[in-house]
């Protein structure tokens, strides 16, 4: 079932939002400064692309500046863009698995610095 919900989700947009992702952590990477933000936009990156069977586990204890900061410059409507997403798509029976996969991307963007994909 898994590996059906990650085939549907590549097909209906996730492939583009990890591509998405991609070139955005390697924007972040031209810096010095953004390295280390880049790299938390690879994680987006690789959740994007096989979120179902995935599980995020987040350690704001881990880097809480780091997660601060990230939470202000851009983190926040990362954040507001997931739930309305997975709001939107729990409307619908069929879009409930979906949905629960935004708000997993949710979790992940509240606090990505310091937080595992299993």
């Amino acid at each position: 079932m898994k590996l059906i919900g990650n085939i549907i989700w590549l097909i209906f947009g996730g492939f583009f939002s990890a591509v998405g992702w991609l070139l955005l952590g390697l924007f972040w990477c031209i810096t010095v400064v953004g390295i280390p933000f880049g790299l938390q936009c690879f994680k987006f990156a690789a959740l994007s692309l096989v979120p179902f069977g995935s599980n995020v586990v987040t350690n704001f204890e881990k880097h809480p500046i780091a997660n601060i900061i990230w939470l202000v410059f851009g983190g926040f409507t990362i954040v507001v863009s997931e739930l309305i997403s997975g709001i939107l798509l729990c409307i619908t029976i069929i879009g409930i698995p979906f949905g629960r996969q935004h708000f997993k991307l949710a979790k992940l963007a509240i606090m990505p610095f310091g937080a595992i994909i299993n």
